[in-house]
């Protein structure tokens, strides 16, 4: 096994989240998931400390943001890696299609959480997707039928949760987490409550409108989108403490100082019960690399074979001491890094 160094400031880099700053395009440009951003910038200095290439520019901006830069073309003033904690849309591949960016490479680094946390003092929490509904919906069923959510405390929508006011703060819609709680959360709570079946029975059987309607949010206050990272999310609790802020599971495990996690069906969040499937809300983490720069941008196949080698990301690396779910799957992924597969269509 190789020895690689990993300095104090790789680790305060993807803790503040800072980037360095480009002076010349022979460095790799990076941008996209606030999730991933902190294992990226990990690899990115251990990679500018351990090879003869400058350190990449890590930047955040959110999975649907970092995408979208990819797609915009392919000449070296476009970026060459997409962090995302949510797979890329047909829409993204039709948007980079278009501006003849052709051939992506998936890369799936590991598997994340979303945790569910408050102020550590506060009350514990367990968690169903139909409580988050609950809180949060615009419209809930209520004796059968479709009305406007009044719910004022955590204790209305289920008597067994503490009777505290309802405020979350949840990832703004340009963040991947935002994706995978909307599909795991809300979408299944909605299901869950029976809302889904009569929104599906109010359009006429439409399910794209039924769907849609899960996802129709409160507007009196009790949900907030917090556009920035976790960080912001973390100080918006400490101004309020009875609220409850939505996180991916290694930012929990780094400020377990100042947080209390929920649990969600009974299962506590942890690499352990994310790692054998337990905790239902999990996803994995990717980055999307444009094959177009490989060969073109000085040290591109080599950062990306650093980034899934089993001294960054397997189950003793940094990566998973900062917080990462290993892949079980790592080595396939390492030999479609190392052959340059591009991706095929979604399925």
């Amino acid at each position: 096994m190789n020895t690689f160094k990993i300095t104090a400031a790789a680790v305060l880099m993807a803790t503040t989240g800072l980037a360095g700053v480009a002076v010349a395009r022979d460095q790799i440009q990076i941008a996209g998931s606030s999730t991933v951003l902190p294992y990226a910038t990990i690899v990115a200095e251990a990679f500018g400390e351990n090879f003869d290439f400058p350190t990449p520019v890590v930047e955040g901006g959110g999975s649907g943001a970092g995408r979208k830069k990819l797609c915009e073309g392919v000449d070296e003033n476009t970026i060459d890696i997409a962090n995302s904690s949510s797979r890329i849309s047909q829409g993204d591949i039709d948007l980079c299609k278009t501006n003849g960016v052709n051939e992506i490479m998936e890369v799936r680094i590991g598997y994340d959480g979303i945790v569910f946390a408050s102020e550590i003092n506060g009350p514990e929490f367990a968690f169903t997707p139909a409580d988050w509904y609950g809180a949060l919906a615009a419209n809930v069923i209520k004796d059968g039928a479709i009305t406007a959510n009044t719910n004022k405390t955590w204790a209305d929508v289920n008597p067994e949760l503490p009777a505290q006011d309802i405020l979350a703060f949840i990832p703004g819609t340009k963040h991947g987490t935002r994706e995978v709680f909307d599909v795991k959360v809300l979408e299944e709570g909605c299901k869950d409550t029976g809302a889904y079946d009569a929104f599906l029975k109010a359009a006429g059987d439409d399910k794209k409108a039924a769907a849609k309607s899960c996802l129709e949010l409160r507007t009196d206050g009790v949900s907030v989108d917090i556009d920035g990272d976790y960080t912001e999310t973390l100080s918006r609790l400490d101004a309020n403490k009875n609220a409850i802020g939505v996180f991916g599971l290694s930012f929990y495990q780094n400020n377990t100082d100042k947080l209390r996690v929920a649990t969600m069906k009974d299962i506590v969040p942890s690499t352990e019960t994310i790692a054998s499937g337990e905790y239902p809300v999990s996803r994995p983490l990717y980055f999307y690399v444009k094959k177009a720069h490989l060969g073109v941008i000085p040290g591109l196949q080599e950062y990306i074979d650093f980034f899934v080698s089993d001294d960054m990301a397997g189950p003793n690396g940094p990566l998973a001491a900062y917080g990462l779910v290993s892949d079980p799957e790592l080595a396939a992924t390492q030999a479609a890094v190392a052959a340059g597969t591009p991706m095929g269509p979604l399925n």
